[in-house]
């Protein structure tokens, strides 16, 4: 099943629904990049086709497969953007809501770029390690069977309980059997990796994601997408993870920003 099949909606304006599938789980909890990518393609075909530019989801309960409802509200809509509000729910728990920004794909747009900063630098992906589902061990989770996830060599060691000492997590992303990557799949990528801190030689067993913010910059990127996550504070039993994603010429796709819980 291809990722857009999994995160796949259906329905009528306002309420949809959509099944979330088997497999895209950390163990038994569904992922939370999936659960939101599944709301943000439900916000795009309300707004009839605007493109996704910024989303943020602040998750409530955890879930897991099953069948689940989401209801969408437009919020602002604009000659070039549109404000929206999802809501994903299964009967009366509610799961996450999401509220994000979709702009006008034929909108004129500035001429001229300041990107000050660079991708990651990452050794090939054939040189870098496959996160596969574990038979038996705790990383890595079923989720990395659904999409192909290739961690720097450096950074790996996290997979298999032991730990670099840096907050770090760089490594290829992309779907597979050559699917195209969309602005849902970009929000998958940004919640796709082990957390940065299961590098630090802190005792962290599990981080529970409280929100997730996603900026995208570019909808459709080819290829290969290079990513980087990393943390820098762990305080009052929480942490940040900031992530950059580029495409393969050396462009911005997306930054994130993640809080998580830390605890006990």
């Amino acid at each position: 099943m291809t990722f857009r099949e999994a995160s796949a909606i259906n329905g009528s304006p306002g309420t949809w629904t959509a099944e979330v599938r088997e497999g895209w789980d950390i163990f038994g909890v569904s992922n939370g990049g999936y659960l939101m990518a599944i709301a943000t393609r439900a916000m795009e075909v309300e707004s009839g086709g605007r493109l996704l530019v910024s989303t943020t989801g602040h998750y409530l309960n955890p879930t897991s497969a099953g069948p689940v409802s989401i209801d969408v509200a437009t919020l602002k809509e604009g000659r070039t953007l549109s404000t929206l509000r999802a809501k994903l729910s299964r009967g009366d728990r509610q799961l996450l809501t999401v509220t994000a920004v979709l702009v006008d794909p034929g909108r004129e747009s500035f001429e001229g770029d300041l990107i000050i900063g660079e991708p990651p630098q990452l050794p090939p992906p054939e040189e870098c390690l496959l996160a596969e589902p574990a038979e038996s061990a705790p990383l890595p989770p079923p989720f990395t069977g659904k999409v192909e996830i290739r961690v720097h060599p450096d950074d790996a060691r996290a997979l298999y309980g032991e730990k670099s000492g840096n907050p770090l997590m760089r490594g290829w992303f992309r779907l597979r059997d050559g699917e195209a990557l969309d602005p849902h799949a970009v929000v998958l990528a940004t919640d796709a990796f082990p957390p940065a801190i299961f590098n630090s030689n802190l005792p962290v067993g599990w981080t529970p994601t409280i929100n997730l913010a996603v900026q995208v910059r570019n909808p459709a990127p080819q290829g290969w997408l290079a990513c980087r996550f990393s943390t820098r504070f762990v305080t009052g039993g929480m942490l940040e993870e900031d992530g950059e994603l580029w495409d393969e010429d050396g462009r911005p796709v997306a930054l994130s920003r993640q809080l998580a819980l830390v605890p006990r």
